[in-house]
């Protein structure tokens, strides 16, 4: 009899542990980057498609292992402007749930895709939009670090409307992006209080959104670096006044874009040296491109911060 007893007790504890791990499995969890466990939902991964890779990198760390991301320009060698979509671009924005582009006509490439055929129901985030940005503004938007906040917010919510059911999931990974930008945010804070209307140079106007959040007095003629960034000549006017800049003797630092070198850039960077300005290369997408936006970002800051704090101190 009381073998009998055992063993039907020993059935009921097999049925509640194969009925709890069947629960489990139904709703399993997944672990954020401070390793709280967040219960979703497997069954959704959603088709992401962002035109750059910076982009791409917010998209991809709140989306974590429910989004795969695929960043249509990425390579270190090339100047992003003069970027050409071909057949696999195509078929990657027509299969998309969720696209991201820059917009501001940084990427008009990815906007003539949206109009050959994209899903009924694919959301799309054309960042200088939300940002209330046009084409002939700066686009090098993602230099700005409140467009950067504003547009993972965004990108919060946009996955949370394709995808409501982990919406938990979203929101901690969201959270854990905002702590991780805030490291290179504070880096620009500091660079902000030791170096305020320090005079720097730029050979164009992707530094532009960047020097303003650190306070710094970037004196390049706006004629030169919106010219350089567009791809085009920039006015023998402008070449002139920006080589009397450089040899004023107040210019500390000049930043130069290292993805679209340039025979007047390169003479604008050589005058620079010269000088004994110190030159910090900076670049359009993330480089390497395996890291994430935000150490990316940092690792610039730190090169500027390293060369203001060395022209500070009388060092080359």
């Amino acid at each position: 009899m009381k073998y009998t007893t055992y063993i039907s007790i020993g059935v009921m504890i097999l049925i509640a542990l194969f009925s709890f791990i069947a629960i489990k499995g139904s709703h399993p969890s997944t672990f954020d980057v401070n390793n709280n466990s967040v219960a979703t939902n497997t069954t959704k991964t959603i088709q992401i498609v962002a035109a750059e890779n910076f982009w791409g990198s917010l998209a991809s760390q709140i989306g974590g292992t429910h989004a795969k991301v695929l960043s249509i320009v990425s390579d270190p060698n090339a100047d992003p402007h003069e970027y050409e979509s071909n057949t696999e671009n195509a078929r990657a924005f027509a299969m998309a749930d969720y696209i991201v582009v820059n917009g501001a006509g940084y990427d008009s490439w990815a906007n003539k895709l949206i109009g050959a055929g994209v899903k009924s129901n694919c959301k799309i985030l054309n960042v200088a939009e939300l940002l209330g940005k046009k084409e002939g503004d700066n686009p090098h938007l993602w230099y700005n670090p409140d467009y950067v906040n504003l547009t993972a917010k965004q990108m919060k919510e946009d996955l949370i409307s394709i995808d409501p059911t982990n919406a938990a999931y979203y929101e901690q990974n969201y959270a854990s992006l905002r702590l991780s930008l805030s490291k290179y945010q504070n880096r620009i804070t500091e660079i902000k209080q030791q170096f305020r209307n320090t005079k720097v140079a730029a050979t164009e106007n992707i530094f532009a959104y960047l020097a303003n959040a650190t306070g710094l007095d970037l004196v390049s003629p706006t004629a030169f670096t919106k010219a350089v960034a567009e791809g085009n000549d920039p006015p023998a006017e402008s070449i002139v006044q920006f080589e009397t800049q450089l040899k004023s003797g107040n210019v500390s630092v000049l930043v130069y874009n290292q993805q679209t070198v340039t025979p007047i850039t390169n003479n604008m960077k050589k005058l620079a040296t010269e000088e004994g300005i110190i030159p910090i290369g900076i670049t359009e997408t993330i480089q390497p491109p395996d890291i994430s936006f935000q150490k990316w970002m940092n690792s610039e800051l730190i090169s500027l911060q390293n060369a203001l704090n060395a022209k500070a101190l009388g060092k080359r």
